[in-house]
C-alpha cells in the first residue's frame, strides 16, 4: 500500500485585515510545525475574491519556499490562463534550481469568470480552455526536455524556445480535474490528479471515473498518484475534533468531512 502523504495548505486567500501585519510570522510558525510532519506545502492561484485580502500564488509559493527546505511546495492549482505557458516553463525552472528540487507544478484550466474578466482576461469557454491547458502543458513539458522547443498550436506557441537551465529533476505535473475531458487530459498527462473539496462518497465517484479515463487514454490508473485537497480538523478524540471544527466543517459527507483523529484522518 502506497504511504499516505500529508500537505499543508497555506492561507493565502481572504485574509483577516487586522492580522494582516502578523501574516508572515503566523505563516512561519504554522510551517515550521509541519517540517519534518507533512511532506509538502501549497498555495491556491486567485487574484481576487470580490475585495478581500488574497495574495498572488507563485510570488507567495516561492517566498514561503525559500524560508522552509524541508518541505516541496506547489499550487493547487495555477490557473494555466493567467501566465504565458513559456513563461510558466521558465518562473518553474528557475525555482526548481533556487530551491534544490522542490517544486511540484500544480496546474487546471481555471473557472472563476469573474476573477479572469476583472483583471482582463477573456474567458473562453470550458471546452476552449481545456484545449489551452493542454497545450500549456505541452510547451511546459517540451521547454522542459528538449534544447530548443517549438510548437505551433491554436492557441499558443513558442519558436526555438530555451529554457536554460532546465530543471533537473523535472518537476512533477499535478493536474485538477473534475469532468471528462479534464480527467482524460489527467490521464495523459499528469503525474498526480487532484481532487479539491469533496467527500469521501463523491471522491469514490470521480476515483471510479477517472480509472475509465485511464482506460480510453490507455494508461495503467495506478501509475498515477491520487491527491485530495480542502479542509480538515484533526484532534486526540473525535469529539475534541468536532468541538475545534464547530460549524467550519461538516462532519457528515460533505465537501469538508475530515474531522476526526489521526487514524480517522489517515483512514
Amino acid at each position: 500500500m502506497a504511504r499516505i502523504r500529508f500537505g499543508f495548505s497555506i492561507t493565502a486567500y481572504d485574509l483577516d485585515k487586522r492580522r494582516q501585519a502578523r501574516y508572515v510570522d503566523d505563516v512561519n510558525r504554522a510551517l515550521e510545525r509541519a517540517s519534518g510532519h507533512f511532506d509538502t506545502a501549497w498555495v491556491i492561484d486567485h487574484l481576487q475574491a470580490g475585495d478581500a485580502d488574497l495574495l498572488e500564488g507563485f510570488t507567495t509559493l516561492t517566498f514561503m519556499a525559500a524560508l522552509h527546505p524541508r518541505l516541496a511546495f506547489g499550487h493547487t492549482v495555477l490557473c494555466q490562463g493567467f501566465r504565458n505557458p513559456a513563461l510558466v516553463a521558465k518562473m518553474a525552472a528557475t525555482l526548481q534550481l533556487l530551491s534544490g528540487g522542490r517544486f511540484i507544478l500544480g496546474i487546471g484550466a481555471g473557472w472563476d469568470e469573474p476573477e479572469y474578466r476583472a483583471y482582463g482576461y477573456n474567458f473562453p469557454s470550458a471546452g476552449v480552455r481545456v484545449e489551452q491547458l493542454e497545450e500549456a502543458l505541452h510547451i511546459i513539458t517540451a521547454m522542459w526536455t528538449q534544447e530548443e522547443a517549438t510548437f505551433e498550436g491554436m492557441h499558443y506557441r513558442v519558436i526555438g524556445a530555451h529554457c536554460e537551465p532546465q530543471p533537473d529533476p523535472v518537476p512533477p505535473v499535478v493536474i485538477g480535474a473534475f469532468r471528462p475531458r479534464m480527467l482524460r487530459l489527467a490521464a495523459r498527462c499528469a503525474d498526480q490528479w487532484d481532487v479539491s473539496s469533496t467527500g469521501p462518497r463523491e471522491y469514490g465517484r470521480l476515483v471510479r471515473d477517472f480509472a475509465h479515463a485511464c482506460d480510453v487514454v490507455g494508461r495503467e490508473p495506478s501509475t498515477v498518484r491520487r491527491s485530495w485537497s480542502g479542509g480538515c480538523v484533526c484532534a486526540t478524540t473525535q469529539k475534541q475534533a468536532e468541538a475545534l471544527a464547530r460549524d467550519r466543517y461538516a462532519v457528515d459527507d460533505g465537501e469538508f468531512s475530515f474531522v476526526g483523529t489521526p487514524a480517522q484522518v489517515t483512514e
